[in-house]
């Protein structure tokens, strides 16, 4: 198996189906980091991802027999758009397997991309619970399974993103950041650098909650986590692909893992200051850059914006993570006094000026002096909680501090 001829041949098969994405200078994370940072921007890609490469490679290369039978796939949203583009192209017939907690918006642009030619077919709460649906009902009807992730011609396609950086830089490419899933992308990208930049450090990035390729390359096997957060939906796999990672074990340099909170800073951060609308998967390799900035001064730097499909009903979920990983949104459970002007009290003698009470429950027990109430603040400088912790004790309001207690703050608040 030679896959860098396989990414050769991926990019004929693709020819005049995918766009050839921009691959530009973002000024402002240069500036910020000393580097040449550009943006690769598959967010601008058709199904505004770049997992229509290796959905469209593997589809269009099935035999003529398979082609006359119903596809099978299953993905957490962008595998499946590019599935169903694929689909309504080539005239085939297609179910898709998506886990329900899968953004609405993702969903119906799974059905506006496949048309009539697709079926969607919610099930589980993970990725991996729905491709194990898909992989034993195309099982037992005999049906042709479309991998998102471990398959030679998905890795391909997806590899020819490596080739399009190549065709139009300039200058040498020092680093690389990509961000992982199943490990798709990487394996066919960083197969193609090896090949033709072998001194580009291709550097891996996965949310802290789903560390499946770092875990793997860890143990010196194909480790199954039993536990994921599923926020970064796009990268947010229990195992990455066996496949993936014989390849990416020989390619890689190194696998950063990223706070969700951090990647939701750069969803906003994007949004705000370059008008940039990229889902969780997709601002993954921008966060990383904090991480790695002694790394990549003076350096360039190529990160892979891998899409665009978000739900504006997460914006506040987003919002939230990203306040309290900058330490800016604070939960308590305090005792307040059951008497007239206890609220007055706390807000003009705990909190400050610029302070804001985002969130307010009152379960008020008639026979006790005191009832507890969760609240939820937002403050202007992640400094104030000390002051405010400090104010409560002097002015004797009991209080629990939630934001360190993972478990209890999930119950109550998440």
């Amino acid at each position: 198996m030679n896959v860098f001829e396989e990414v050769m041949q991926a990019k004929i098969q693709l020819n005049g189906v995918v766009l050839t994405t921009p691959l530009a200078e973002n000024r402002n994370l240069s500036e910020e980091f000393q580097a040449t940072v550009l943006l690769k921007r598959e967010d601008l890609q058709v199904v505004r991802s770049y997992k229509i490469r290796g959905a469209y490679n593997k589809i269009s290369t099935l035999s003529d027999a398979e082609k006359t039978r119903e596809i099978v796939c299953a993905s957490a949203g962008n595998h499946a758009q590019g599935v169903a583009y694929s689909c309504h192209l080539l005239k085939i017939k297609g179910k898709i397997y998506m886990p329900k907690t899968t953004p609405k918006q993702k969903i119906k642009q799974v059905q506006l991309f496949g048309k009539e030619y697709v079926e969607i077919v919610l099930t589980g709460d993970t990725f991996d619970d729905a491709y194990a649906k898909a992989f034993e009902y195309a099982t037992e009807n005999n049906r042709p399974f479309i991998p998102p992730f471990d398959d030679i011609k998905v890795i391909a396609g997806q590899g020819t993103v490596a080739l399009e950086i190549l065709d139009v830089a300039t200058i040498p490419i020092d680093y690389v950041f990509v961000p992982v899933g199943g490990g798709g992308l990487i394996s066919g990208l960083s197969t193609v650098f090896k090949k033709l930049s072998p001194n580009t450090k291709i550097i891996g990035i996965e949310p802290e909650g789903a560390p499946s390729m770092k875990t793997a390359l860890a143990d010196g096997t194909n480790t199954r986590l039993e536990n994921i957060d599923k926020f970064v939906d796009g990268a947010a796999v229990k195992q990455v692909g066996s496949l993936n990672f014989e390849i990416c074990k020989h390619n890689i340099d190194d696998v950063i893992l990223v706070p969700e909170g951090k990647v939701c800073t750069t969803i906003l951060r994007l949004y705000n200051e370059e008008a940039m609308v990229v889902e969780p998967a997709g601002a993954l390799s921008i966060s990383a850059l904090d991480f790695y900035k002694d790394e990549i001064k003076g350096k360039t730097v190529v990160c892979i914006v891998s899409g665009s499909n978000n739900d504006i009903e997460r914006t506040a979920e987003i919002k939230e993570r990203s306040l309290l990983y900058e330490g800016l949104m604070h939960y308590f459970i305090i005792q307040f006094p059951q008497r007239p002007g206890a609220l007055k009290e706390f807000v003009n003698d705990i909190l400050g000026p610029e302070d804001d009470i985002t969130y307010f429950q009152f379960k008020q027990k008639n026979s006790r002096e005191s009832g507890p109430v969760i609240v939820g603040l937002e403050l202007k400088n992640r400094t104030d909680v000390l002051a405010i912790k400090t104010r409560m004790k002097s002015k004797g309001f009991q209080f629990n501090y939630l934001n360190d207690k993972e478990e209890l703050f999930a119950q109550l608040i998440g």
